[in-house]
């Protein structure tokens, strides 16, 4: 006999709740039931799980049985015990829409181009002889010569966006493809990319691993490509014309000192960067703004499955409030653009389906792996314009 539900007259059908329950009696010891809770049209059993709750296939196996009755199992803890909720929708995956991340890629490809071609010092020689109503031709038909500084980006750009995909393709969890942002006449060519995660973490194993799997595979990508880069630019003194000067970090300032053998800038020199370079810092600065721990942001995730997400929502106003003093200090519009962002999309959390299941040894050190990722990487002021 199992108890009876706690409702007489619901708008859930008391018959598949009944079923539900016998079909999971081997996974979960169901203790009472209450229909149309914690909405109309949700139930929810309160139990003990019968499954290793460190293993992800009890969920999986309930998440089968629930599926054909139209609902999907959502677990939690609470006070001391688990509550197994039942919400009438199921995850479906959505077709991949291409046209417009497509279109955003071509867009990225060619401000990129602009960006890595503008920085290349013969355009530049070349720009100082022409006229201003010459200047657009010659760019237009110079473009190839930022090839370097695009490749390159687009590889860490595109490992880092991709790694979230296929994180999320593994998890069978819905998401988009990239999407590229263009940023025309712009120092870096781009403002990023992002993918659109169009339903729920699993567990928050799940969960990390969709938002470490982008800075971890953009880092792969990025170190070489900075090393090989600065391998290929020279040391001279610094421009007598104005001229933008990059920020440290300390992995940047590190792998300078360590090609170079002196901190930089100093003494009235510095690395003049090639494209190959200034793409691998691009890439540094972009894994450090996503890193932070706020929202959904790739940090905000990777924090969350770590401290939990009342950590995040008590450093949320001390990090915004940073942003704005950085800003200030640094003389630089980019942390007042972010703060204005976090303010207005970054108190956000994910929550998974199945919040019992713990987070794994393996993944936990990854997780601290990428806090200490965010340390190094980090740029407390990324652009300065110097007026000699």
């Amino acid at each position: 006999m199992f108890p009876p539900a706690e409702s007489s007259s619901s708008t859930v059908p008391v018959y598949t709740v009944e079923q539900l329950r016998r079909e999971i009696s081997h996974l979960f010891d169901t203790a009472d039931t209450t229909l149309d809770y914690p909405e109309v049209n949700h139930f929810r059993f309160r139990g003990i799980p019968l499954y290793n709750q460190n293993e992800t296939v009890g969920y999986d196996e309930i998440a089968e049985i629930f599926k054909p009755h139209g609902y999907t199992p959502i677990l939690r803890r609470e006070n001391g015990r688990v509550s197994l909720y039942g919400y009438p929708f199921v995850i479906e995956e959505q077709p991949v829409r291409w046209i417009v991340p497509l279109l955003l890629f071509i867009g990225t490809i060619l401000t990129t181009l602009l960006a890595g071609a503008m920085s290349d010092e013969t355009l530049g020689l070349l720009a100082e002889q022409a006229a201003e109503s010459e200047l657009t031709w010659l760019l237009i038909t110079n473009l190839w010569r930022g090839w370097p500084f695009c490749v390159s980006i687009l590889l860490i750009l595109g490992a880092h966006e991709l790694g979230h995909y296929f994180a999320a393709r593994y998890h069978k969890v819905p998401a988009s493809l990239p999407f590229f942002i263009p940023m025309p006449f712009s120092p870096i060519g781009t403002m990023g990319a992002f993918i659109l995660q169009r339903g729920p973490s699993k567990n928050v194993r799940t969960q990390f691993d969709i938002g470490a799997a982008g800075p971890l595979a953009g880092m792969v990508f990025a170190i070489p490509i900075l090393i090989l880069g600065l391998m290929l630019s020279e040391v001279g003194p610094l421009p007598t014309e104005s001229y933008y000067l990059e920020g440290n970090s300390i992995a940047y300032a590190l792998t300078k000192l360590a090609i170079f053998g002196q901190f930089l800038p100093s003494n009235g020199v510095d690395v003049s960067l090639s494209q190959v370079a200034w793409a691998g810092w691009t890439g540094f600065l972009v894994t450090g703004l996503n890193l932070l721990p706020v929202g959904q942001l790739d940090g905000g995730r990777v924090s969350q499955v770590l401290f939990g997400q009342s950590f995040l929502k008590q450093i949320y106003w001390p990090i915004l409030i940073a942003m704005i003093a950085l800003g200030f200090f640094a003389g630089t519009a980019t942390w007042f653009v972010w703060a204005a962002l976090l303010y207005f999309f970054g108190n956000r959390y994910e929550t998974p389906l199945d919040e019992t299941l713990p987070l794994d040894g393996r993944r936990r050190a990854l997780a601290i792996l990428t806090m200490v990722i965010f340390v190094l990487v980090f740029v407390p002021v990324p652009l300065t314009i110097v007026n000699p």
